[in-house]
């Protein structure tokens, strides 16, 4: 392993390997990207993959929006395959949000992003035997869908490896090392790796790092699951993927025959390297619920697997990306289960801050860390209730 670099990132999933990828396209050369699994082994290679557009602020809208640029021509962009499916996407919400909805599409709109309120109608078109009685307002997004997480990273560190950086599996980073006010190293289970910048991308692994340094940001471990349903017999219709706000849940198509759904929230869970990786009877009762109620055609898919994965909330339920305490120190914190679908942007912002010595794509202030010290953590005022903090992955 190397043992000095410009740049270390530490965490291989979407976000890390992402970062990676944009500072070797920034120029940086010398950059290791440490995991202390395999690529995509913690929230990445769990999640449900959701490319949407719609979100109920401007600031993660415009991320998914740089990122969607990024999906749609992986290829050619980074290189490789990321299983992007632009199969659409639907936005229900319940009363009393119809107002919130169309605002929220209405600065989407501003963006540039397609997106369009439709009737009851459409939805119907889009999803025949659907069941809207308690919706007020529906969006429709015709070229957003999902993508394939884990390829999604393995993509981006290939193409970080051709642009001259280092990624290191099975190799955890279990210190980030200062001296004064500034960064200098990474201690490794594999030894120390010298370096004045570090980004920190380890999901539930974070805090870890951070807590010695004096950085505590309230993150709390969740665990979320999904469930797979295989479609009844006589239902060939490859749907796209949806959030129904009203039952605080997400459905999208899995493979060639079957529906992949979450019900939120996860529960709050201590431990992350401790938990069952199975889907819960309860979770899969939930999901058949959620899924028959919305469409009924589906209510007799049997079940046929699902899983669980560990994520990061911040205390608002946004993620927090900034400089973080000693100089040469940035995090990629709190990915509250949806930071996947910004991770094209969200990694090409982190590497023009190491590199450039500030974001360019998108305005990061939001995200800044000193938002709960400041007293203002993270409000929508459009949004679709309250209740509770939802993960719309």
């Amino acid at each position: 392993m190397r043992r000095t670099a410009d740049v270390v990132v530490i965490g291989g999933g979407a976000n890390g390997a992402s970062t990676a990828f944009h500072l070797t396209r920034l120029g940086v050369r010398d950059v290791v990207l440490l995991e202390r699994r395999h690529l995509a082994a913690g929230a990445t290679g769990k999640s449900g993959a959701l490319v949407r557009m719609h979100y109920t602020n401007e600031p993660e809208a415009r991320l998914a929006f740089e990122s969607l640029k990024v999906f749609r021509e992986f290829d050619a962009v980074v290189g490789g395959d990321c299983g992007f499916e632009p199969v659409g996407f639907v936005q229900l919400v319940g009363r009393p949000y119809r107002d919130a909805l169309h605002r929220n599409v209405e600065r989407q709109r501003a963006l540039g992003i397609d997106t369009r309120v439709i009737e009851a109608d459409d939805v119907r078109r889009l999803l025949p035997g659907v069941v809207l009685d308690d919706v007020s307002a529906a969006a429709w997004e015709p070229g957003s869908g999902f993508a394939d997480p884990s390829a999604t990273a393995f993509a981006f560190a290939a193409a970080a490896q051709r642009g001259g950086a280092a990624i290191e599996t099975e190799c955890e980073a279990v210190a980030v090392a200062t001296e004064g006010d500034r960064v200098t190293a990474v201690e490794t289970t594999r030894g120390r790796v010298e370096t004045r910048a570090v980004v920190v991308a380890a999901g539930a692994w974070s805090s870890a790092l951070l807590a010695p340094l004096g950085l505590e940001h309230g993150l709390e471990p969740h665990r979320i699951q999904v469930s797979i349903f295989r479609w009844p017999a006589g239902f060939v219709h490859r749907h796209p993927a949806v959030i129904d706000a009203v039952h605080r849940a997400w459905f999208r198509p899995e493979g060639r025959a079957s529906t992949l759904i979450g019900v939120e929230l996860g529960t709050g869970h201590a431990d992350p390297e401790k938990y069952e990786e199975g889907v819960d009877d309860a979770h899969v009762a939930r999901c058949r619920s959620a899924l028959g109620a919305r469409w009924p055609v589906l209510a007799p898919a049997h079940m046929r697997g699902g899983w669980a994965g560990m994520i990061m909330m911040s205390p608002d339920g946004r993620p927090i990306i900034d400089r973080l305490g000693p100089e040469g120190l940035w995090g990629m914190l709190g990915d509250s289960g949806t930071s996947f679908k910004t991770s094209p942007a969200i990694g090409r912002c982190l590497a023009e801050w190491v590199v450039e010595g500030a974001p360019r794509t998108v305005d990061l202030r939001p995200f800044r860390a000193s938002r709960f010290a400041e007293g203002r953590p993270w409000v929508d005022e459009d949004h679709y209730g309250r209740e509770r903090l939802t993960v719309s992955r």
